[in-house]
């Protein structure tokens, strides 16, 4: 895959990775097109980055906002090329989590995927040539302490980019699926857990920054640039990810046995 001349949608693009994402994809010669929640966000990283991006607000889960997306993409750009499903956000804690907050965390985390791949695909299958990138995280090759909806939604996001990638590979759709540990963003330091949950926010947070480096969002732009180009599926900031995740598959027991050990001396 090569990014110049390519239109592209990213979405969380208003700060944090999805920010750092949109500016890699113009400096490598794309046309973006930026949505968030955060209007003034998308906005204001669109208007630095000059001609070669537009910023759009809404809510990415909503099929209507994707629909908004594409529209704007084509008539602003051409038709859209790549998709960077990247909006995500945290949920509730354990067992006690509401109803709304599970909702909340599977529709953003995994069915604006889904509802974005329904979009696009027909027009990738007749053209013979697309890319979906989704913004999972190592929780959904592993887990996450301390947020059930977080691992359980971004587990779901994994499985839903490899069955996409198994389903349309062979026609012309490549897929990746970005899953990093800690990244300095928002969305880790205050937004893994709600804050009327102190004890598994604090869990959530210290399980992330001791694991591993906590990266930039540049940083991340530039691996996920790279993992693009090469039409990598899985694509990993931390590279210890990837052992981590074997030792898991190889003995999934004692993996559980470990993780509980690792919670208990967090907790303590």
């Amino acid at each position: 895959m090569e990014i110049s001349g390519k239109v592209a949608i990213v979405t969380g693009a208003g700060a944090g990775i999805g920010e750092a994402l949109a500016r890699r994809l113009v400096a490598d010669g794309a046309r973006v097109v930026l949505a968030d929640l955060n209007t003034d966000g998308a906005t204001r990283v669109a208007e630095s980055l000059g001609t070669a991006a537009v910023g759009v607000g809404g809510d990415v889960s909503d099929e209507r906002v994707i629909r908004v997306l594409i529209d704007r993409a084509e008539s602003e750009f051409g038709p859209v090329d790549l998709y960077f499903a990247n909006a995500g956000i945290g949920g509730g804690a354990g067992l006690d989590s509401t109803d709304a907050q599970w909702a909340a965390a599977l529709e953003v985390n995994v069915l604006a995927h889904v509802r974005a791949a329904r979009l696009l695909v027909p027009d990738w299958l007749a053209r013979g040539s697309g890319y979906f990138v989704s913004t999972a995280s190592a929780a959904g090759l592993l887990t996450q302490l301390g947020s059930a909806p977080y691992a359980v939604s971004k587990h779901a996001a994994v499985g839903f980019a490899e069955w996409l990638s198994v389903t349309y590979g062979d026609k012309g759709i490549r897929v990746s699926c970005i899953c990093p540990m800690g990244v300095d963003t928002q969305l880790l330091h205050a937004g893994l857990v709600p804050s009327d949950h102190a004890a598994e926010a604090e869990l959530a947070v210290k399980a992330v920054k001791t694991a591993g480096a906590v990266l930039s969002p540049d940083q991340v732009a530039e691996i996920v640039a790279a993992g693009v180009e090469a039409e990598h599926f899985l694509i990993l900031p931390h590279p210890e990810v990837l052992k981590m995740y074997r030792h898991k598959g190889a003995d999934y027991d004692r993996w559980i046995d470990g993780m509980r050990r690792f919670q208990a001396a967090l907790q303590g």
